[in-house]
């Protein structure tokens, strides 16, 4: 009956959703104030009825109700709660479901936290934000409905997929999808303020919140599923370059450009036109990755489906909406002025070249993963793109980003002076030189690449920690950290934000130059070297888990003769999913991980055996988190998360 009712509630929120997109877009265009009102009532409702869904979704898997499809397809009656949950978004039909609900949550927040809107605008917003719904809901109930019955209810489900029976991969979705999905009120905005006739300042703070949340969201979802990867595949890497992992990266870097862009509209009323085109390309790069994901065409460890006809209707919704309102822009961006003027040199001018830094570095991971599908269609020649192309084509750009950080930190609105803003840099650009070299004298393998992150990643943060100790003024150094103590969340939040930069950047070169690898066929008792570590493996034995065989590893690791640790890596088989797994074993640290993997017996005696020693690795995730703690920072300020009141018309786009 739970089933019934929360199929009929996604029905009734698709009604809603209809209602919400042309009642108050009518209204808006006609003056009419009583049918735009409608649409803050509609996008709580549509949340509500879509929550419900979710929810009689959830409790089907919760209570492993198997007479309906889906929980039979990624359930099973032994596998542990916390799966049982994550089982709901862990497959196709539930993932869209769950995208449903983040967007009418994000519809819900506009309205409800969207007062000082104008009227007018607030509608549009919403009947745009609903419209987007309403393609979504006709997918999921016409090509994916997750409430289809089973005629004859099994006694069992097959399971989820192993890889998936994981704590990283049980929250790396809900935040990844508030992160592409929140970005679908940007571009909201954006199709609103063409419509509207409203782009100016007050338009940019309105805008930079709801971009700077969804790009939290996002850094904290490809944290984790960069994480996911490190320990759970068993390959050691954090990042492969495969196209889903692409998905999520090319519009989490136009959201960062759109997030810096926003500012400028905000500060001096330009870059309008190109603030609004990112805005639509965010969530246009967010919709391509739902088709990378859902179609099929590209092959991916990560993707939910195969299926090419519901590929095509992705296509389509993509099609709809980027090439309308593209089509939009066309025709009103000729009439976006830009009131602002500034000079070369100047924080706008560092900006304008963030944005072009990130809009290119997006442009060429979207040429790498799309190029093998272009190839295959149009030359019917198989190729692959892999990360010696992305590596070697997409860091020049990040190295460049990182280099301009703090200049254009420290640069004034309007017109600056080089000299004036690299002076106070001069001791972190000589400290970040002398670290290189002694790194350079240190290592072993002279290697470049380990020395010039330590200089980039000291760069980045010195950078951060200057811009701080400027805004303290040109008192003692007590007065000064008592004003640091009463900036902004908004200061601190850029800053940290930053030093989170840094820290990644540091992270990310370190284990690439510096890693130890060791793969060998090691007998039980046998110990070896590598590195400064002595690994032993121990033993080898067989245990069951809810619903998994396993072969569990001991290895014993030790110093200069010093025992550090007992490490247990494992080699897990699910009979009903009838799929193997590794699971890492790692000895977590400030400084380094030390990684260990089993593998199969060999038919010669002994167990393959991969040990790796990875300097710095916490420090890729721990910058990541920073930036995404720099991120709610700023959405603490009470500035940013109230916005601009009501202004004035803007002199701009023509109303309608």
């Amino acid at each position: 009956m739970i089933t019934e009712l929360g199929h009929f509630a996604l029905i009734l929120a698709f009604v809603v959703a209809i209602v919400q997109t042309v009642v108050p877009l009518v209204g808006a265009h006609k003056g009419w104030r009583s049918w735009m009102a409608l649409a803050e009532p509609a996008a709580t409702a549509q949340f509500i009825l879509v929550g419900f869904s979710f929810a009689a979704l959830t409790w089907a898997f919760v209570t492993s109700d198997f007479s309906l499809s889906l929980v039979y397809q990624n359930s099973h009656s032994a596998k542990p709660m916390i799966y049982k949950i994550s089982g709901v978004w862990g497959n196709h039909e539930g993932s869209m479901l769950l995208w449903l609900l983040i967007l009418a949550l994000f519809g819900a927040c506009a309205a409800w936290f969207g007062k000082e809107l104008p009227e007018s605008l607030r509608a549009r917003v919403l009947g745009i934000q609903a419209s987007v719904g309403v393609a979504f809901f006709a997918f999921i109930l016409f090509t994916s409905n997750p409430f289809l019955r089973l005629a004859v209810p099994p006694l069992d489900g097959r399971d989820l997929n192993p890889l998936l029976q994981d704590p990283g991969l049980a929250f790396h979705p809900p935040f990844l999808y508030l992160g592409y999905v929140g970005l679908s009120i940007t571009f909201s905005f954006a199709v609103a303020a063409l419509l509207e006739g409203r782009v100016d300042a007050a338009w940019g703070r309105w805008v930079r919140p709801w971009t700077l949340a969804a790009w939290v969201f996002l850094t904290i979802g490809i944290a984790l599923g960069s994480w996911w990867a490190y320990y759970e595949l068993g390959w050691g890497g954090f990042w492969f370059w495969d196209p889903v992992e692409n998905a999520s990266l090319m519009p989490w870097l136009i959201a960062a450009a759109l997030l810096h862009s926003a500012i400028v509209v905000e500060k001096r009323e330009a870059l309008k036109s190109w603030t609004i085109l990112l805005a639509i390309l965010a969530f246009g790069f967010s919709l391509l990755g739902t088709f990378i994901v859902r179609s099929g065409v590209l092959t991916s460890v990560h993707a939910f489906a195969n299926d090419p006809e519901r590929g095509v209707w992705i296509l389509l919704i993509l099609g709809i909406f980027l090439g309308g309102s593209l089509t939009l822009y066309a025709a009103r961006a000729g009439a976006l002025e830009a009131k602002g003027v500034f000079g070369t040199v100047s924080r706008e001018s560092a900006l304008v070249l963030n944005n072009i830094l990130l809009a290119v570095s997006a442009f060429v991971v979207f040429i790498g993963t799309i190029w093998p599908l272009v190839a295959e269609m149009m030359f019917d020649r198989t190729l692959s793109v892999g990360p010696p192309f992305f590596d070697a084509a997409f860091s020049p750009f990040m190295v460049a980003l990182a280099v301009a950080l703090p200049l254009g930190s420290l640069l004034a609105w309007k017109r600056g002076t080089l000299s004036r803003a690299t002076k106070p840099l001069w001791g972190w650009a000589i400290l970040a030189i002398a670290l290189a070299g002694l790194a350079y004298a240190m290592q072993s393998d002279r290697s470049a690449l380990g020395p010039f992150g330590v200089a980039l990643g000291v760069w980045v943060v010195g950078g951060a920690l200057v811009d701080l100790w400027l805004r303290g003024g040109r008192d003692s150094w007590r007065i000064r950290l008592r004003r640091i103590g009463k900036l902004p969340r908004a200061d601190w939040g850029k800053a940290v934000a930053h030093i989170g930069v840094g820290i990644t950047t540091f992270g990310v070169a370190a284990v690439l130059a510096w890693e130890a690898e060791d793969i060998r066929v090691a007998d039980i008792g046998e110990s070896w070297d590598v590195g400064a570590y002595t690994f032993t493996l121990a033993d080898v034995r067989q245990a069951q888990g809810p619903n998994y065989v396993t072969t569990l590893a001991d290895i014993a690791v030790a110093r200069n003769g010093r025992d550090i640790s007992v490490l247990s890596p494992e080699k897990r088989f699910y009979p009903v999913a009838n799929m193997p797994t590794t699971e890492a074993a790692i000895s977590n640290g400030i400084l380094r991980d030390l990684y260990v993997v089993i593998g199969d017996p060999q038919d010669s005696g002994g167990y393959a055996v991969r040990v790796y020693i990875k300097p710095f690795a916490n420090w890729i995730w721990g910058g990541c988190m920073l930036m995404a703690l720099g991120g709610f920072l700023s959405l603490s300020d009470r500035r940013l998360r109230i916005g601009a009141g009501k202004t004035r018309k803007a002199v701009g786009v023509p109303a309608e």
